[in-house]
């Protein structure tokens, strides 16, 4: 499905920082990892992805690391730091909050 930009607009940062909280990811992994997830419905583009990466970076909620891949690519790992796991749960305590507000004005069947 093809989601309105501006219904997008925030996602992206719940998106990462609930896969990081998991385990540290390089980005083309979380790209792939929220595909798999969503069944396809998230498309994430590199060219939006990969600038909220670097703003949640600057923000200090993110800690890059440089790894060696198993095929021999070094590949910039992110991790979330102690400021990001905090954020992380809170977005994740919104999210929460908001889905069940929007289930119960929409149905179940429309959330």
């Amino acid at each position: 499905m093809d989601y309105d930009r501006e219904f997008l607009t925030g996602t992206v940062g719940v998106l990462i920082l609930g896969l990081l909280a998991e385990r540290e990811m390089y980005g083309y992994e979380i790209l792939q990892e929220s595909e798999r997830r969503s069944e396809r419905a998230f498309l994430l583009k590199e060219g939006t992805l990969y600038p909220a990466l670097h703003q949640m970076e600057r923000a200090g909620l993110l800690k890059p690391r440089w790894r060696d891949s198993p095929a021999g690519r070094a590949r910039k790992y992110y991790s979330l730091t102690a400021k990001g796991r905090r954020r992380a749960e809170s977005k994740r305590r919104q999210w929460a909050s908001i889905s069940a507000a929007m289930r119960a004005i929409l149905g179940d069947a429309h959330a």
